[in-house]
This record gives structure tokens, C-alpha cells and sequence, in this order.
């Protein structure tokens, strides 16, 4: 079943609408499994694709799909400016790279837990986290893990300079991402069952403790962010 859209959210001219408050988007239209957050100011398109409890929409920034309800269509509204990628050199984000860090340990600070589909404070997840750190300091990642890693500029391990990425997960996918902070060390936000249930430092060796050695039995390896996600929908 459908409903009329007009009835819902007014026309917008440049055919996106921006989030007048933190908005969950969910994996389905039954919008119960958070897919991610859009922040407030972020920019969406709606699709033509919807049910009477919610509309499939993607993010302009990253184009990361998802659901929005019904219900929460009130917090948009027409944008009035398309949203316009900024791009910065490697020699740019490199300079950041120090407040990037700052973002994170900062948000440790806060009272956090681990948060699946999280990018919008005090509750990430891991890929989250690196997304709300960067674009603190006006770069773009993609949303997920895997497609963090696959954006980065690979490096090996002995090359790692503090605002690198860490990946880890299984030969196929990475499934699991952190910040190199220098000294062999990282910040992520982990899961409960085999992490931290939230942000925390850990050790890139089989000498830490259980939480660190078991993710160092998962590393895929590295990458450096050299530039800013552009959208590729439009």
C-alpha cells in the first residue's frame, strides 16, 4: 500500500530536505533495526519507494540508504541549498588529522555504549564513530566498515601514522574499524559481547589484554584517508 507523499512533506525545489533534528533511519519499512543516523543539517533524498509507515529515502553526503517513519517526515524540510561535497587535498586532511584524533577522545570522555547503526553522539558504532570524527573536521567517509576500508589508501601495518584506519574482520569483509592514535594504540567504539560496549583505547598486539588480542587476531590491515567522499547519486 501507499500514500500520498504530498500530503506529507511539502515539495522541495532542489529535490532534497535536511534534518531539522537527529533522525534514526532504519533497515526496512517496519523501522525497528537501526541502519543509521542523519544528524541535524544533514541532507536526504526521499525515493519514490514507500509504505504506509515509512519511506526509503538515502543520505546526500554518503548516499547511504535507509527508512524513514512516517511519523518523523515532520523533521524534515525542503532543502534549499543542494548539498555541494567539500573537497580537501591530502596535504588539507593531513593538517586535520590531530582534531579528528581530539573528536574521538573527547567522545570517550562522555558516558557511551556501543550503539549498531550509531554516528550521532554519545553512542556510535565503530564505523560511526570514524564518520562522525572526519566529518567533525569537514571529510566525508562512506558509512560502513567494509566501505571505509575500501575508500582509504591502503598501507601496510609498519607504515601506520597517527588518523590512519585499522580494519579488521574476517578474509572477506572488514567488519570492524579504529583510529590509529600512535604507539600502538587505537581508539574504536566495540560491541559488548567481545569489546568494550563503547569507545575505548586499545593495544595493536597479541600482547594486550583479551579485548585487544582478540581483535588483533581479526586485523585485515590499514588505509589513510587522502581525500572526501563525493556523492555518486544525484
Amino acid at each position: 500500500m501507499s500514500y500520498n507523499l504530498n500530503s506529507q512533506i511539502p515539495h522541495s525545489p532542489t529535490g532534497e530536505y535536511q534534518c531539522t533534528v537527529d533522525l534514526n533511519l532504519y533497515d526496512s519499512p517496519e523501522c525497528k533495526r537501526l541502519a543509521t543516523q542523519a544528524a541535524t543539517g544533514r541532507n536526504l533524498h526521499l525515493t519514490s519507494n514507500h509504505q504506509d509507515a515509512a519511506i526509503e529515502v538515502y543520505l546526500c553526503e554518503d548516499d547511504y540508504p535507509g527508512w524513514v517513519s512516517v511519523k518523523d517526515l515532520t523533521y524534515l524540510q525542503p532543502a534549499t541549498v543542494a548539498y555541494q561535497a567539500q573537497l580537501l587535498s591530502t596535504a588539507e586532511i593531513k593538517q586535520l588529522l590531530p582534531q579528528v584524533i581530539a573528536f574521538t577522545q573527547q567522545a570517550m570522555q562522555e558516558a557511551n555504549f556501543y550503539l549498531w547503526g550509531g554516528t550521532v553522539g554519545p553512542n556510535y558504532d565503530c564505523s560511526g564513530l570514524m564518520q562522525a570524527a572526519f566529518k567533525s573536521v569537514g571529510v566525508w567517509l562512506p558509512r560502513d566498515a567494509y566501505q571505509q576500508e575500501s575508500f582509504t589508501h591502503p598501507i601496510e601495518i609498519n607504515e601506520l601514522q597517527p588518523g590512519d584506519l585499522i580494519f579488521f574482520g574476517t578474509p572477506q569483509k572488514a567488519t570492524h574499524v579504529a583510529l590509529y592514535l600512535g604507539d600502538g594504540r587505537y581508539i574504536h567504539s566495540s560491541g559488548k559481547d567481545q569489546g568494550r560496549n563503547g569507545i575505548g583505547i586499545d593495544q595493536l598486539s597479541e600482547q594486550g589484554d583479551e579485548v585487544s588480542q582478540s581483535y588483533y587476531k581479526q586485523l585485515r590491515g590499514a588505509g589513510r584517508v587522502v581525500k572526501s567522499y563525493e556523492p555518486q547519486r544525484g
